[in-house]
């Protein structure tokens, strides 16, 4: 793996991580008796159990994020020691496996994950609920779990979770980069898919990215590549969010987002994902971006810089509607279908969802997305946190969301889950520190940009795929 590849998804880890430095404090409610971990393995997967001395018979199954490929995996149980803590502390066992491998995991992790409830009924005994999360491709896998085995859960808490499905998630990026290589470098050989060299591609788009990062062209064209796939403007999880009408630093928060995690994904990472699928999952025939800019957050922004730039955005559009499309491989799409894209069956199960807004690695539309299909609406919550970054939550709102879905499984009713009431759950936890209060808002996303569920149905896409 690249330097390049290895510094971004550092970069995944350092921004998933600032949640537990935002924390602070230490726990209002005293951490239960030293538990001793059992860890072992299961079918080549690496795993993980705590269970307390007062266990209150109910388990808690985690699902990690994504893992570089090749990277460090080892077996984790919960996202954060604090919130860890908490739990134990209330008497929940805890479990998570590593899964047997790393990168695009989801097939491994979906069958992993029930082993590990296997293993832990056989030796601890049936829980009494169990609940499943994950942050991230974990959120992914979590929603996946409940739709695939509903009856060994009692609900779940996808967390910043990619839950508009594998081939949407990775259509929207197919068009941001399909953008940027269209009007910035249509002549250079850079691979959108099928990727032959990963490191010497993203180190291409990288180098690429820098140069029309430095003029306004560039700039506004990069706002454009971000528009498409609904980037937000907004980085860095310690700053406020940009003004509405202050497009310049809304354009160089979104280069940051392309330059340190989406380039690395779709120009690298994607590799791995092709491996695993036999190919090409991802297409864009068919695929208006004038309309796609329309619908944009971003599309103000985008107007905006082009008119500063002296740029024509109409010629640019049209330069995108003749230009030659991508198509997917049937298979590829299949695999990736499987592993995984949502029915919007959620069977008996409450789901608590939490998503931060200024989200550019899993959109916040990815919420509107599973919403829009889910069959059974007072079932699922949909809850947003107020602040930029991947799954940058504090510990305190971890768990103020936690123990309302928890309240949500024993009682049949949903309470406390309003903004309002989640911020004062959370406050008086005694966790969150003075430069990161809890930030829970009232929010609606907008439409995701490329949606594709098990309703759409395969069939349909016969024409978009060879």
């Amino acid at each position: 793996m690249s330097m390049a590849v290895f510094r971004a998804m550092r970069v995944l880890a350092v921004v998933a991580l600032v949640a537990t430095s935002l924390g602070g404090g230490k726990p209002a409610v005293a951490a239960g008796p030293v538990v001793q971990p059992e860890t072992g393995t299961l079918d080549g997967a690496a795993f993980k159990i705590e269970v307390p001395a007062n266990w209150n018979g109910d388990l808690v199954l985690y699902s990690h994020g994504y893992v570089q490929p090749g990277g460090e995996n080892p077996a984790v149980d919960v996202g954060d020691p604090l919130t860890g803590t908490y739990l134990l502390g209330q008497g929940y066992a805890l479990a998570g496996s590593a899964f047997k491998t790393t990168g695009w995991a989801v097939q491994d992790a979906l069958v992993d994950q029930i082993n590990l409830l296997n293993h832990f009924d056989s030796k601890y005994g049936t829980p009494k609920h169990t609940i499943a999360w994950g942050h991230s491709l974990g959120g992914m896998i979590t929603a996946g779990l409940v739709q695939r085995d509903p009856q060994r859960f009692a609900g779940a808490l996808p967390m910043c979770g990619v839950l508009a499905g594998g081939v949407g998630v990775w259509n929207v990026g197919l068009d941001g980069v399909y953008v940027f290589k269209t009007l910035v470098a249509p002549s250079r050989d850079l691979q959108l898919v099928n990727i032959t060299h990963p490191d010497a591609n993203l180190a291409t788009a990288e180098g690429l990215l820098a140069g029309a990062q430095a003029t306004p062209q560039g700039k506004a064209r990069i706002a454009l590549a971000a528009a498409v796939a609904d980037l937000p403007g907004w980085f860095d999880p310690t700053s406020p969010e940009p003004a509405a009408n202050d497009y310049a630093t809304q354009e160089a928060n979104q280069e940051l987002w392309e330059a340190q995690v989406d380039f690395p994904f779709q120009f690298a990472l994607r590799a791995e994902l092709e491996s695993r699928a036999g190919g090409n999952p991802s297409w864009n025939i068919g695929v208006d971006y004038r309309r796609q800019l329309d619908l944009s957050v971003d599309r103000d922004e985008v107007r905006a810089l082009y008119q500063a730039a002296g740029l024509n955005l109409d010629q640019d559009l049209r330069t995108l509607a003749a230009a030659p499309r991508v198509f997917a491989n049937p298979r590829s799409v299949g695999y990736l279908t499987r592993n995984i894209v949502y029915d919007g069956n959620i069977d008996h199960l409450p789901v608590l969802t939490m998503h931060t807004i200024g989200d550019g690695l899993v959109l916040n539309q990815n919420e509107q997305a599973y919403a829009s299909i889910v069959d059974r609406p007072d079932l699922l919550r949909q809850t947003f946190v107020q602040r930029a970054g991947h799954c940058t939550f504090t510990p305190a709102e971890t768990i103020a969301a936690f123990n309302a879905l928890a309240s949500r499984i024993k009682t049949g009713r949903w309470s406390g889950i309003d903004p309002q009431a989640l911020n004062q759950a959370a406050t008086a936890l005694g966790l969150a520190s003075s430069t990161a209060p809890a930030a829970y808002v009232p929010f609606t996303p907008t439409r995701f940009p490329r949606p594709f569920s098990l309703k759409f149905g395969l069939g349909l896409l016969s024409d978009f795929l060879r």
